[in-house]
């Protein structure tokens, strides 16, 4: 095979080549907990909103520290303007809410016969907020949601995103070095994955070694997910219900990504296993100019769906589309990331957030050749005082995606 990095080695060898490198980044400080906590109330000050409700799950955590998986009961807490923060939890759990505490504030308990949505407004009324908007965090339940209208009328809800986003959204030095640091694991990841590949080796194979490296690396969950894709299932952007075995000179597409101190990592290498035709390497070098260009247009002022319409026209001038249709860019661009895999901004049409510094997303302006192969190349950009600078670097050529040969 005229290729680069690929195949040639075996699983037993790559694991045991793994050092951990997750220990030399530190999580988020519980002083960071506290700037971003403040920066939401002078954001609810600047928009004169009273309260806003954090829902366990992922904005529960970024600004509270607290770690605490959504169910079917009311579990969260209400952040004032003053920065007053009143935790609401089932009675039976206030001392695990108590234990899991990292920025303090009162813990109010309902028992599980009585309504959790009255002690909502019970709260509220007992900090002098009678009446008028009440940001909801916008992952909240509908149940919630929907227990809390029908329990006062006083109060109109709405989404919390202008605060959550317009928080989220701008990553801290921190933020930026974890994932940083998980990118570089993941990348190294999908490397030591490109080397076991032989014939006949299955998609699970391969699955089930990316999560043990992961491991071995010190991302202790293993991958936050995975898609391993050969040939014809390649052109499915998420995949397929019965992925096929190697064959040789087949695309080979591998997503990926692993969860570190809370914040994900997510790249895609597609590369050849053998020898790759005119149209497999005519298909791949349009798909590394349009992501090219995606990058291009990520600059400060411009909006997340300039990114979008730089890498559309690309795909045109090559007569790939136009919008999405196939062959051509059947999804978004891109997508922002942290402690979701998906938030905001993303990079699609209809976004006009503008580019700002500190901003995070991924650039994948995959190209899709129904019932051939798909090309996917997909990293992850952060903008900075100067403009948009790469997590990693992009894959370079159809036989070396890693930049061996160089």
């Amino acid at each position: 095979m005229n290729t680069f990095g690929i195949g040639g080695s075996t699983i037993e060898a790559e694991l045991n080549a793994i050092t951990p490198t997750a220990h030399l980044v530190e999580p988020i400080q519980k002083e960071e907990f506290q700037q971003r906590i403040n920066k939401a109330c002078q954001l609810m000050k600047d928009q004169n909103k009273q309260a806003m409700y954090l829902h366990a799950g992922t904005n529960l955590f970024y600004f509270t520290g607290m770690k605490w998986s959504s169910s079917e009961r009311m579990v969260g807490a209400i952040l004032f303007q003053n920065g007053d923060l009143h935790f609401i939890a089932p009675k039976f759990e206030k001392g695990t809410i108590l234990d899991f505490m990292l920025i303090k504030g009162d813990v109010n308990c309902w028992e599980e016969h009585k309504s959790p949505y009255k002690l909502f407004t019970k709260i509220l009324i007992q900090n002098n907020v009678t009446e008028g908007i009440i940001l909801m965090d916008e992952a909240t339940p509908f149940f919630i949601v929907d227990g809390i209208n029908k329990s006062n009328t006083s109060f109109t809800l709405e989404s919390a995103t202008p605060i959550t986003a317009g928080c989220r959204m701008i990553k801290s030095d921190a933020e930026i070095a974890i994932m940083q640091h998980a990118m570089n694991i993941t990348l190294e990841v999908q490397k030591a994955a490109a080397r076991i590949l032989r014939v006949g080796i299955s998609a699970k194979e391969v699955e089930d070694f990316i999560h043990e490296a992961h491991i071995r690396y010190g991302a202790t969950a293993g991958s936050y997910f995975c898609i391993v894709l050969f040939g014809v299932d390649s052109s499915f952007p998420h995949g397929v219900k019965t992925p096929k075995n190697l064959e040789l000179n087949e695309i080979v597409l591998v997503d990926t990504g692993c969860v570190l101190h809370n914040y994900i990592s997510d790249i895609t290498r597609t590369y050849i296993f053998g020898e790759a035709d005119d149209l497999q390497k005519s298909i791949w070098n349009i798909e590394k100019e349009t992501q090219q260009a995606a990058f291009d247009a990520a600059q400060l002022g411009n909006v997340c769906a300039d990114i979008d319409a730089a890498a559309r026209k690309m795909l045109e001038s090559h007569q790939l589309g136009p919008k999405y249709a196939l062959p051509g860019l059947p999804h978004r661009t891109g997508h922002g990331i942290g402690l979701n895999i998906h938030e905001w901004p993303y990079i699609v049409k209809n976004d006009n957030t503008v580019l700002v510094e500190r901003m995070t997303f991924s650039n994948e302006p995959m190209i899709c050749v129904p019932n051939k192969f798909g090309i996917r190349h997909e990293d992850h950009i952060y903008m900075t005082k100067n403009g948009p600078k790469w997590f990693t670097e992009p894959m370079h050529t159809i036989e070396d995606p890693f930049g061996i040969s160089k």
